[in-house]
């Protein structure tokens, strides 16, 4: 029989692109999430997470935040879990020390979500890979490229704060996918990997390649940072725009840069560069 994996978060971005490559891998699947669209679908086997019974699972993955998997914890012991792959981010470096308090908040809770999931997964004797990628983007449902593509449909421009040169590592969520795969039986376990895409680039070229993608003419606006904040403020009446903080224009000039040599060395990660397809836009 072939062995089976669950998935928690299956409906998220990342679970969106996981289930067919597990498929296609061969393991029998079951996806978990609080709404679905469809009971059976691309040989899943589909289960929303508030469900008693839950099937047996050697394996696990988790692309749904890291801070909702200890409420499970209990379960999948039971379950028989003995490897688990957990996506965090590497925003629990680069947000550690934002102006912005909801900013610090998620990287306390991915750092907080890491830690307990070690002691938990050590006290079972379940092997655990965490994987932290960079800025993830695809089929139009990221919260990054995504964002930035439909300011630009609405207003015509991007806003910068100075020259916007900080330098970004975007991973397409079919690649995050591909490296969970490979995480399932990973060589080295019991550790964390960061996981970064295969191109590095300014901020600056990044929100470019999203005005070529959109066959728009590139306008860049530099804006003040004081007149960013007011901006940020005004633009959060939209519910699309009520996550962004003037916290982003101050990262616009730093360096978020990470190394993925181990991932390339333990998981044969080796991601695609920056690319934007029309499937990567929102629709």
């Amino acid at each position: 029989m072939a062995e089976r994996v669950g998935v928690l978060g299956a409906t998220s971005l990342v679970g969106e692109c996981l289930l067919p490559l597990l498929c296609r891998s061969g393991y029998a699947v079951s996806g978990f999430s609080r709404n679905f669209r469809s009971p059976s679908a691309d040989g899943v086997s589909w289960h929303r997470v508030g469900e008693d019974e839950w099937p047996r699972a050697d394996y696990w993955i988790c692309a749904a935040p890291i801070w909702v998997l200890p409420d499970y914890f209990d379960r999948l012991r039971t379950l028989g879990a003995k490897s688990i792959v957990v996506l965090s981010s590497t925003s629990r470096f680069t947000k550690d020390d934002s102006s912005d308090a909801a900013e610090k908040e998620v990287a306390a809770r991915l750092a907080d979500g890491e830690a307990r999931l070690r002691r938990w997964a050590e006290g079972s004797g379940i092997e655990w890979v965490v994987l932290r990628p960079t800025l993830i983007y695809g089929r139009g449902r990221d919260k990054n490229i995504a964002e930035i593509a439909r300011f630009i449909r609405r207003f015509g421009f991007f806003p910068v704060f100075g020259k916007a040169m900080g330098l970004r590592q975007p991973i397409h969520a079919g690649d995050v996918a591909a490296a969970c795969v490979a995480a399932l039986k990973a060589s080295e376990a019991n550790r964390a990997y960061d996981i970064s895409g295969g191109e590095t680039l300014p901020y600056r070229e990044m929100v470019g390649r999203v005005f070529a993608t959109l066959n728009r003419r590139q306008r860049l606006v530099t804006i003040p940072l004081v007149a960013f904040r007011l901006s940020v403020m005004c633009l959060r009446i939209f519910p699309k725009y009520r996550t962004w903080s003037s916290a982003m224009a101050e990262r616009m000039n730093r360096d978020l840069v990470f190394d993925h040599a181990d991932a390339a060395r333990d998981l044969n990660f080796s991601p695609g560069k920056f690319r934007i397809s029309g499937d990567d836009l929102p629709g």
